[in-house]
């Protein structure tokens, strides 16, 4: 197996890995700001709290380490999806240190605010919606190249159809693996009142997060047939991963085994988000960019690939301790302390 496929498959796990902690924060910012405005808050807020107290500052790390991979690998990124980017990436920037601040703020100031909250909900969603204007582009037809300058078609991407389903399927995505997770949590903790509160709202998001991916499926065949075609090889990936959200479904609606269902969320999105990368091979950004043709030097790539791999063995063990001292101690789960 070449570097460039090592490479690629590290970014794609460290990209998982964050679509999986980032989704269950950013959901979570949203279900606190929904429960207050519904006068709810009593209820999942302290289990909330809880939960983003030890790990919202944590929640980057992986996207750090797949943004600083990708544009080390192929730095043929920083130029393309860097000039493209510049106002995305940019309303993106602005969120998260909107998010983090009045995170800080509803938290640890002296009051409480509505604002702070709905701000700290709202950014959780739209953080989501401006990065997955990444993947719409990686599609191609929206990034044009003339006399040595990139431009983004604007347009182009706001009338797509494509463009909007993926970031509707983002957005329930977020809500659907974040309120399994919560769902998860709430029955660690014994805390039933939140518990039936956070499953209504895995079991009302299951069904948009389906009819989503459906959708954007088919939209997908319609602006890049190549890789749909592509998507249909891995049929039996698509079928793994719809299996293991029917598990999930079903455990939660028949108030089992609340741990498994999350598993099988996490395995639902890893089979689905590893067939379309796979589906997309070899292209990074379709048709400026593939794995092979804009990889740095071998020598680099090797280097790389091995400092991120040591990156990726530190970072879940470290994950798997924070969750031991603090998300998962009985103690803790409970409020105890």
């Amino acid at each position: 197996m070449s570097y460039e496929i090592i490479g690629i498959s590290v970014l794609w796990i460290f990209l998982y890995g964050y679509m999986i902690v980032a989704s269950i924060d950013f959901g979570a910012g949203f279900f606190a700001f929904y429960a207050k405005y519904t006068r709810q808050d009593h209820v999942i807020n302290q289990l909330i709290a809880r939960y983003l107290s030890p790990v919202w500052e944590v929640t980057n790390v992986f996207f750090v380490f797949f943004f600083v991979g990708i544009v080390g690998f192929f730095p043929d990124t920083a130029y393309y999806y860097g000039s493209a980017l510049l106002i995305p990436g940019s309303i993106a920037i602005i969120l998260l240190a909107i998010r983090g601040s009045f995170y800080a703020f509803e938290n640890y100031g002296s009051k409480q605010s509505m604002v702070y909250t709905f701000l700290y909900g709202a950014t959780g969603l739209l953080i989501p919606a401006s990065l997955s204007v990444a993947l719409t582009l990686s599609e191609g037809g929206f990034i044009t190249e003339e006399n040595g300058v990139v431009s983004l078609e604007y347009l182009e991407l706001f009338t797509s159809p494509l463009s909007w389903s993926i970031v509707a399927l983002a957005i329930v995505s977020v809500l659907f693996i974040s309120a399994v997770f919560l769902t998860f949590y709430a029955d660690r903790a014994k805390d039933y009142p939140a518990l039936n509160l956070v499953r209504n709202f895995a079991l009302f998001w299951s069904t948009p997060t389906i009819i989503a991916a459906l959708t954007t499926f088919i939209f997908l065949s319609q602006h890049n047939p190549r890789h749909y075609e592509n998507m249909l090889d891995l049929w039996w990936v698509f079928g793994l991963s719809v299996g293991f959200f029917m598990i999930a479904a079903w455990l939660i609606y028949w108030r089992r085994n609340y741990g498994l269902a999350f598993i099988s969320v996490m395995l639902q999105y890893f089979f689905a988000f590893f067939g379309y990368g796979i589906g997309h091979y070899p292209y990074i950004l379709d048709p400026f960019i593939t794995v092979y043709d804009s990889a740095t030097h071998e020598s680099m790539g090797i280097a790389l690939v091995v400092a991120f791999i040591g990156g990726l063995l530190l970072l879940i063990p470290s994950l798997l301790l924070l969750m031991k001292l603090f998300l998962f101690d009985a103690e803790y789960v409970k409020g105890k302390k």
